[in-house]
C-alpha cells in the first residue's frame, strides 16, 4: 500500500454517469478489482472515497462512477492504495466469462484488456447498452448466464452485497461455476475506513464466517460466496 498524489485530468459522462480521469503514480494505480480511497482538500466529503478503475491510462486510470459532485478537472487528490484483494486472471485462461449481476459493468472492464493480450475470448453479460467496448468483446443478454458459464474457463462476477443472494438463486447450487474453472467475485459495499478501522460496515456473510470486503475482498474465490 502506498500514499501519494494525484490529478483529476478529466470528467467523463458514459451512459448518464460521469466517470474520473486521473493521473497518478504508476504505483497507485489499481488493479482490477482493487481500489484506492481518494480525498480531496476542496470537497465538503467527511470520508475518503474509494475509485476503482475500468481502465487504466498510459498516466494513471479512468475510474468508475460515482465521482463526488465537488470534484473537477485540475482537483489535486490525497491518494491511499491499492487495497484489498482484486481478481487474479489466470494466465492459462483462453474463454474469459464477465458477468456484472447488476448491469454495471464498469469495474469488470478493466479486466477486458489483460484477457486480450493474452490471446482470451471475451464474452460480456449484459441487456442494457455496452458501448465503449473494444471489437473482440463479445456481448450477450443475462439469459445466456448458464450457456456463457459452461463455455468460460474463468469468469469474473460483479455484484452489490444486498444482491447476493439473488445470484446464489440464479445460479442454482453453482454446478456450473464449479465444473473444471475458476471464477471470482467481486462484492460490492461501502469502504469507508480502508481497512485501517476494520468497523464493520463492509462485513460480508461467506461460507468461512464473516469477511471485511476493504481487506479480504473486495474480489472472493466463488467457493467461498456460493458454496
Amino acid at each position: 500500500m502506498h500514499a501519494g498524489h494525484g490529478q483529476v485530468v478529466e470528467l467523463i459522462l458514459e451512459d448518464g454517469e460521469v466517470r474520473a480521469r486521473i493521473s497518478c503514480p504508476p504505483h497507485l494505480i489499481p488493479a482490477a478489482g482493487q481500489y484506492l480511497l481518494a480525498s480531496c482538500a476542496s470537497s465538503f466529503d467527511s470520508l475518503p472515497v474509494p475509485l476503482f478503475s475500468t481502465e487504466s491510462t498510459p498516466s494513471g486510470f479512468i475510474a468508475c462512477a460515482p465521482i463526488p459532485k465537488a470534484w473537477t478537472p485540475g482537483v489535486e487528490l490525497a491518494l491511499r492504495g491499492p487495497l484489498g484483494r482484486g481478481f487474479l486472471l489466470p494466465p492459462s485462461a483462453r474463454k474469459v466469462a464477465l458477468i456484472p449481476f447488476d448491469e454495471d459493468a464498469s469495474r469488470l472492464r478493466a479486466l477486458v484488456a489483460p484477457a486480450l493480450k493474452q490471446g482470451a475470448a471475451v464474452v460480456l453479460l449484459g441487456d442494457s447498452d455496452m458501448g465503449g467496448l473494444p471489437d473482440e468483446v463479445e456481448v450477450q443478454p443475462f439469459s445466456l448466464l448458464e450457456d456463457v458459464l459452461a463455455w468460460a474457463d474463468y469468469a469474473a462476477f460483479d455484484v452489490l452485497r444486498e444482491n447476493l443472494p439473488g445470484l446464489r438463486e440464479r445460479l442454482g447450487g453453482s454446478s456450473q461455476v464449479s465444473a473444471g474453472k475458476e471464477a471470482q467475485v467481486l462484492v460490492r459495499t461501502p469502504l469507508p475506513c480502508g481497512g485501517v478501522a476494520e468497523c464493520g460496515v463492509c462485513a460480508v456473510t461467506l461460507k468461512s464466517g464473516w469477511k471485511m470486503a476493504c481487506k479480504d475482498g473486495p474480489v472472493f474465490d466463488w467457493r467461498e460466496v456460493f458454496t
